[in-house]
């Protein structure tokens, strides 16, 4: 087999070479102009295809705002100098149609790497879904608002003068009884379902697209081991059912629901959302617990080191254009120092404290060690209140 995937698209002098097929993810964080992903993209392997439904023909809404303030302007330095391991496991992960977990200290740069995938390829905002301790697979898939509906179907009998679900046929209606027993949806209150159906950000990801939607699954560590197992089996079957579309599908085949872009929505058919394109999944892990051998051979897995001088030097570069001078070497230089020395620290400290060390208007000299100190504070140092 051929070593492709050990091509670095770098060379020693800093020039881009052809990375050939292979890399189809760079790792600069510039958007790809040459060809959209879909002529990128070979096939799925045979285990990796999902049937889908309708594919939803509308693009990923643009997020370029939040891609500028994660890894900053498209036309700046390049903001992430991606190792060859990185850029051959999110390859894989591409190809394979598998999560990709990524693990490693806080504060590294874990979470950027989805918008980083998201901006190159052109797949649109990212979906994001942080994980708590209370998180569930339904929140992560959709949330149904019952007592919403409730309450607006009183108040809509109440003006009408009529009970909730008793439809609006006059008194002197007289319809048959057959009809009488599965009534139109405009009657039983079912035209407006999908009013109050909200999709979330895995629930997003999963609907039918010709090319995938990215999702970053932030800080799985917080979630319990049901949770993992339950995500696993969405991962492998590609769909979800909602139950109460589905429930209705013979009356409502067609819904049309909320989706987890702003004003975003999607019709679901036969209460069924099953995927085309598997998403690109972003799993970040900061290593606080293990998780399961069956998680964990399903998924590809890459330890993100903490950044070296020169990848700090081009998120710089990147976020702040004035400053790239000796004051700015020196101040990586004792970042690094005082990170290796024991402390962890996040990359965006080194960000906070050089924005103000160039600011017109920052602290004075005789205040600086002082503020330093205290904006480099360790990061597993304990809460004292």
């Amino acid at each position: 087999m051929a070593e492709r995937g050990l091509h670095d698209p770098t060379a020693a002098d800093g020039t881009t070479v052809d990375p050939g097929a292979w890399h189809i993810y760079r790792g600069t964080g510039r958007p790809r102009a040459d060809a959209p992903l879909s002529e990128l993209l070979p096939p799925a392997p045979p285990w990796r295809r999902f049937p889908g439904g309708p594919l939803i023909t509308t693009e990923a809404p643009p997020d370029e705002a939040e891609f500028t303030r994660r890894l900053g302007p498209p036309d700046a330095p390049v903001a992430r100098r991606a190792s060859p391991q990185e850029r051959d496991l999110v390859n894989a992960a591409l190809f394979l149609r598998r999560p990709l977990i990524v693990a490693g200290p806080p504060g590294i740069g874990k979470s950027s790497l989805a918008h980083c995938i998201s901006r190159e390829l052109g797949l649109g905002r990212v979906l994001r879904w942080s994980i708590t301790s209370r998180s569930t697979l339904k929140e992560g898939l959709y949330a149904y608002d019952a007592i919403g509906r409730v309450q607006e179907a009183a108040a809509r009998g109440a003006l009408r003068g009529t009970t909730p679900g008793a439809g609006s046929l006059p008194d002197s209606a007289d319809p048959d009884p057959e009809e009488a027993k599965t009534p139109p949806p405009e009657l039983d209150g079912l035209h407006n379902l999908g009013d109050y159906i909200q999709l979330g950000p895995l629930g997003t990801a999963l609907l039918p697209r010709a090319v995938p939607r990215t999702l970053l699954i932030d800080e799985i560590d917080k979630a319990d081991m049901d949770f993992v197992g339950d995500l696993l089996s969405v991962f492998e079957d590609g769909e979800y059912r909602i139950p109460e579309l589905a429930r209705v599908r013979s009356r409502l085949p067609d819904v049309e629901v909320h989706t987890d872009d702003p004003d975003g929505t999607a019709v679901i058919h036969h209460g069924w959302v099953r995927c085309a394109a598997f998403p690109v999944v972003v799993i970040t892990s900061n290593g606080e617990r293990s998780l399961s051998p069956a998680f964990l051979r399903r998924c590809l897995y890459l330890d993100l080191p903490a950044p070296d001088a020169d990848q700090l030097a081009a998120m710089l570069a990147a976020q702040l254009s004035h400053g790239d001078d000796e004051g700015r070497t020196t101040m990586i230089r004792d970042f690094l120092a005082r990170s290796r020395a024991g402390g962890t620290l996040a990359a965006d400290q080194l960000l906070n404290s050089e924005y103000l060390r160039t600011a017109p208007a920052g602290p004075g000299e005789h205040s600086w060690n002082e503020l330093l100190h205290a904006l480099w504070r360790r990061l597993d140092e304990g809460e004292t209140g």
